[in-house]
């Protein structure tokens, strides 16, 4: 089992027949889903599961909505950004993550590994996003 870094195949593939709107006003709604170190989620990975799924006090499985669906260009490249997540007095163990269109039939955006578990006990689990810049943004296109 392993979790590891990446904008899925499938995603890659939706983006160019119109699945997936970041429009931030009218847009699809967006979640971020936690996961323990027994999920195996990859490139391959088609859409959210419960499988491996985190679980604790205050996290709800299928995660939370993400806010602030910002897509601009930072130089030659597009990407979008969200505002960071809060899973408040929460205790719970996660290993990765996964961004997943609610509207679109919980199709997988992007699977992100921590590098190792993150804890929180009765206190706050946060997310937090990179900078929206070319380098940086969680996801981009180049």
């Amino acid at each position: 089992m392993a979790i590891s870094s990446a904008i899925p195949t499938s995603f890659k593939q939706e983006l160019l027949v119109g699945t997936h709107n970041f429009t931030a006003t009218s847009g699809n709604s967006f979640k971020l889903a936690l996961y323990t170190s027994s999920a195996t989620l990859g490139a391959t990975t088609t859409a959210f599961t419960t499988t491996g799924q985190a679980s604790g006090t205050n996290y709800t499985s299928g995660g939370a909505t993400l806010t602030s669906v910002t897509p601009t260009t930072s130089g030659t490249t597009a990407l979008v950004d969200f505002a960071d997540l809060v899973f408040g007095t929460a205790t719970i163990t996660a290993r990765g993550a996964m961004i997943y269109n609610d509207t679109q039939s919980d199709k997988a955006v992007a699977v992100i590994d921590f590098g190792g578990d993150k804890t929180s006990t009765a206190g706050n689990f946060t997310i937090v996003f990179p900078a929206a810049n070319a380098t940086a943004a969680i996801i981009r296109l180049a």
